[in-house]
């Protein structure tokens, strides 16, 4: 049994789908979810739908019973995410779950943006668990960016506090067919013996400047990246009507971005799902399309 975390979330449902285009059964996937009402579309496919709270440990310790191997998708709720990922590894621990595969960031082990430091601290908790374990350490989604290049286009302008960094970006189902990947490979870590690390980094590695050369390219309209100081960028944010603490939280991204944090050669991504990542120029198209 392959338990999916979050299983209505962006991330969740793509996972759930790459796993049934694997050919794994649906009677074999428990969709773990907050509120079992928007599962409905997941329960006509045959997949088992079982209530999961990540703020309800009492919701996690029934809903675990039975699984094998475990895919705790990050928490998008930044109140205590630790906090929220603890209650999850404990119960898949007297549940007696055989592996947790975890989405993590990329370079998790070296990044020092502030978002970095709830995955530093989940990948902390799960080795101290004694749970084998597998960190998928995405990277950034191309969709971070794409979901408001019409806004972006329209005003000729790509802000951020990047500088002149790069980073590698993918799509988001490119992730997901990455995590599929892994829990559908038969077999379990042998216990005692820790686990894997995945740096899961897009094939491209592009600056804003890129980016947003190729909005204009796309659209055939002029746009320029415009580098705000952090606090500056912050600040743009919320007045865009981002919430404070998040808008911190992106600027504070785009400085690691101005480091090199979310930038890696590794290729795990590709060789996980078996071909080149989405090209940049598809995700725009898409985006732009839509």
């Amino acid at each position: 049994m392959i338990g999916i975390t979050a299983a209505t979330g962006q991330l969740g449902q793509l996972v759930v789908q790459a796993l049934l285009d694997r050919g794994v059964p649906a009677s074999r996937i428990v969709a773990l979810v907050r509120t079992p009402g928007k599962a409905a579309a997941l329960a006509a496919q045959g997949v088992q739908v079982r209530h999961a709270d990540y703020h309800q440990p009492a919701t996690l310790n029934a809903a675990l019973q039975g699984i094998e191997k475990l895919l705790l998708i990050s928490s998008n709720d930044f109140n205590d995410r630790v906090g929220q990922h603890r209650h999850v590894i404990e119960a898949a621990r007297t549940a007696g779950v055989k592996q947790v595969a975890y989405t993590s960031i990329l370079n998790a082990d070296t990044a020092t943006f502030g978002l970095a430091a709830d995955h530093q601290a989940t990948e902390q908790i799960l080795r101290d668990s004694g749970l084998p374990f597998v960190f998928l350490r995405n990277g950034w989604y191309t969709e971070n960016y794409t979901g408001s290049a019409a806004q972006a286009i329209q005003s000729g302008a790509l802000l951020g506090a990047a500088g002149t960094g790069a980073l590698n970006l993918a799509a988001r189902r490119d992730y997901a067919e990455a995590a599929a990947a892994v829990l559908a490979t038969d077999g379990h870590i042998p216990a005692g013996q820790g686990g894997r690390a995945y740096e899961l980094a897009g094939d491209e590695c592009l600056s804003m400047t890129d980016l947003a050369a190729e909005y204009a390219r796309q659209s055939g309209r002029p746009v320029e990246y415009r580098d705000l100081p952090p606090a500056g960028y912050a600040a743009t944010l919320q007045s865009f009507g981002v919430p404070e603490g998040f808008a911190h939280t992106l600027a504070d991204v785009d400085a690691g971005i101005a480091r090199g944090e979310l930038s890696s050669a590794s290729r795990d991504l590709t060789t996980l799902i078996g071909r080149p990542t989405t090209p940049v120029r598809t995700s725009v198209a898409e985006a732009l399309n839509n």
